[in-house]
């Protein structure tokens, strides 16, 4: 196993400081990477109590890991933050109302079947029209994308022998995801179709359930382990590769093999699973890709997702990827790693801050005048999506996924 992170990495250079949004927003040290990090290694030592203000200190981190990317001695800062969380959870006394709402978070949105029911009534409410009001009055309603019909996907889906350019056909697993497959199932049927289109063979297994990042940022160690064991009995082990389309489901399962390094039962299937983890992006940019025969002639620009950039360093294949459909003018996005204040739960956990941030991420999507705004994880298309609604702009949120989909069915 690599050697477990400790707080005597960090030097407290501070070179991590303006890269950490909730120190750029509020300009606390103890906002910071470096003093979150003065105060769970105070709490490890003893030296100070886990007050309502050292719980808040923490809750307030987002998990972007954007430290991670800025540090120069490598800290390990998003171990270090789960683990503290891991202590809050256990020792902190939250109010009724922040235990309800966290606990309703656990219960639900892990749940795809329970969500999908809970949806119904929104989905009538839609299909009359009275669902408009009702966002325009309710925040929370307000984030919902339209409510598409669900469609499944299918168990398996073979490859497509007239686009995959000849190469021997890859077989691969697709994470479903929870609130992917509810309220973006467009995003997986894209991707299974992109993916057949280059010749690969896609299972999509069916006793497959949540990654367990919501629980293990909520402080929920064992469930998330109980997550990783259910899906790594679930995926095939002779797939080429595992294929996520979220960026933060994808950031935990590539690190299955920490979570579950202690377990003599998971250890090595874990880390053989994570070793086979790819987002999409940066799956699809390693093949010889089958060329899009329709063109999208529009401005495009990209936002990292935060677990995909910092979480998991793929930076460059989105971009590659849309840079390849015809006619898409890719323009780059002013502070494109900068979280734009999802963080999984954060934006119903904390949406003071996650509006701070949701905000400047739509006035800096106003300064390229994209038609799109291509984002790889669906709480950041969630955000973005309403922020840029609120600010009066019509511009429309995608996976890249979805572009290229578009493209390789004729393009508009």
């Amino acid at each position: 196993m690599p050697p477990q992170p400790t707080f005597l990495d960090c030097v407290h250079c501070g070179l991590c400081l303006s890269a950490c949004p909730t120190y750029v927003e509020l300009g606390t040290e103890m906002d910071s990477p470096r003093g979150r990090i003065y105060l769970m290694r105070g709490l490890e030592d003893h030296a100070i109590d886990l007050t309502p203000d050292v719980a808040r200190h923490l809750d307030l981190c987002l998990g972007c890991r954007a430290c991670e990317t800025a540090c120069p001695s490598g800290v390990h800062y998003g171990e270090l933050i789960e683990s503290a969380r891991v202590l809050v959870e256990a020792q902190h006394r939250r109010g009724w109302l922040d235990r309800l709402r966290r606990g309703l978070i656990q219960l639900v949105f892990p749940r795809p079947r329970l969500l999908r029911l809970l949806l119904l009534p929104l989905r009538v409410l839609e299909a009359t029209g009275a669902l408009d009001s009702l966002r325009r009055r309710s925040g929370l309603l307000a984030m919902l994308p339209r409510l598409r019909r669900w469609e499944p996907l299918p168990e398996q889906s073979l490859p497509d022998p007239g686009g995959s350019l000849g190469v021997e056909a890859r077989r691969v697993a697709l994470l479903s995801g929870c609130v992917q497959q509810v309220l973006f199932a467009q995003t997986n049927q894209a991707t299974v179709h992109v993916l057949v289109r280059n010749g690969c063979e896609v299972q999509v297994p069916p006793a497959q359930t949540c990654c367990g990042a919501l629980y293990l940022h909520g402080g929920n160690r064992a469930r998330a382990q109980a997550c990783a064991r259910r899906n790594i009995d679930a995926f095939p082990p002779d797939v080429d590769a595992i294929i996520v389309n979220a960026a933060g489901c994808g950031a935990l399962l590539k690190e299955y093999g920490q979570l579950l390094g202690d377990d003599p039962a998971y250890a090595a299937r874990a880390r053989a699973f994570s070793a086979k983890v790819r987002d999409v992006t940066e799956f699809l940019a390693a093949l010889p890709l089958a060329p899009p025969p329709g063109r999208i002639d529009a401005r495009v620009t990209y936002h990292d997702a935060c677990h995909l950039a910092h979480g998991q360093g793929v930076r460059d294949a989105p971009r590659q990827l849309l840079r390849q459909i015809p006619g898409v003018e890719l323009v780059e996005l002013p502070e494109a790693d900068m979280c734009c204040g999802s963080a999984g739960s954060y934006n119903l956990t904390e949406p003071e801050m996650a509006r701070r941030l949701g905000e400047r991420k739509a006035a800096n999507v106003s300064t390229t005048k994209a038609e799109y705004v291509a984002v790889a994880n669906p709480g950041c298309a969630l955000q973005i999506a309403y922020r840029l609604r609120e600010a009066g702009s019509s511009a429309t949120v995608v996976h890249p996924i979805e572009l290229l989909d578009r493209a390789y069915r004729g393009g508009t």
